[in-house]
């Protein structure tokens, strides 16, 4: 239940108390409020030179704003985490929280329209492939972070598509969500070390126990958007040394993506020494 402006403001004068109980209190009631609180709790900052009581305002603030990530991560995973780029946007509040979805979602609109703009019907699924690469990775710029590769930046949707540089997983987003937009059936392949997309064959007619058959290659956004076969997959495996199996070959899950998006989150902070950040990372980790 919202409280009016009179109340709210009255509680975060206590946040300024001496009595720990006190501001443990007034901390819960206003955190209770959710992100409605924000504009009061920044006016408060903005106006008080007590480096405690702004310390203890920029703490309710981020709390209030984590809990909204988890709540948003929540309702994308219970809903059916259909869109890639909604989940990948609620991560990114996690750290910049004045991002909106609609945002994102323009900037991937900009690159889709382009790759429209190439397509007809009478393209086969390797030249649809050709327009993506050219327009994602020529037209717009976009590439590896080589200089940087274990920076959390790299994770991070709304950085990703302002600097144009990602990791695997980010750069395979971002080609999923400009693929999904126009319906080209490609889907995210969780393969340990990169992270590749598939492109399925939407006329196949007959079904097979084994779902790689219904795949018509692979694509490496890593790689500027290289075509794979699977039997360039076995041989990154075997260069790997990593036992082959089944889930390295196929599409996953929306869901599976975000964790995997997640954890190098997690890689990141941890070369960096961030610990408050990890620990938050994992209770996100825990909601997928």
């Amino acid at each position: 239940m919202n409280m009016d402006i009179k109340e709210l403001k009255a509680l975060i004068s206590l946040l300024d108390d001496s009595d720990d109980e006190i501001v443990n209190i007034a901390s819960s009631n206003i955190l209770n409020q959710g992100s409605a609180a924000i504009p009061e709790l920044e006016k408060a900052w903005e106006t008080t030179l007590n480096e405690t009581l702004q310390v203890r305002l920029e703490s309710v603030i981020q709390s209030i704003q984590f809990n909204e990530a988890k709540q948003n991560l929540k309702k994308w995973k219970d809903s059916g985490a259909e869109n890639i780029l909604e989940g990948a946007t609620y991560l990114a509040k996690f750290q910049f929280p004045d991002i909106t979805l609609e945002s994102v979602e323009k900037e991937i609109d900009i690159i889709k329209q382009d790759v429209w703009l190439e397509l007809n019907n009478n393209l086969t699924a390797l030249e649809k492939i050709k327009i993506i690469n050219y327009i994602i990775f020529e037209i717009h710029k976009f590439g590896r972070n080589s200089t940087n590769f274990y920076s959390p930046q790299n994770s991070y949707i709304n950085q990703v598509l302002e600097t144009k540089r990602g990791n695997p997983i980010s750069l395979a987003i971002i080609y999923l969500a400009v693929a999904n937009k126009l319906n080209i059936p490609i889907y995210g392949v969780n393969l340990p070390k990169n992270f590749i997309l598939a492109y399925k064959d939407e006329y196949r007619q007959y079904d097979s126990d084994d779902e790689t058959e219904d795949i018509l290659f692979y694509i490496n956004p890593y790689n500027k958007g290289a075509v794979l076969g699977k039997k360039e997959i076995d041989y990154f495996i075997q260069q790997q040394q990593l036992e082959a199996k089944r889930e390295y070959f196929i599409p996953c899950t929306n869901k599976d993506i975000l964790i995997r998006l997640i954890n190098n989150l997690i890689l990141s902070y941890r070369k960096l020494q961030f610990t408050d950040k990890i620990e938050k990372l994992n209770e996100l980790l825990g909601i997928l």
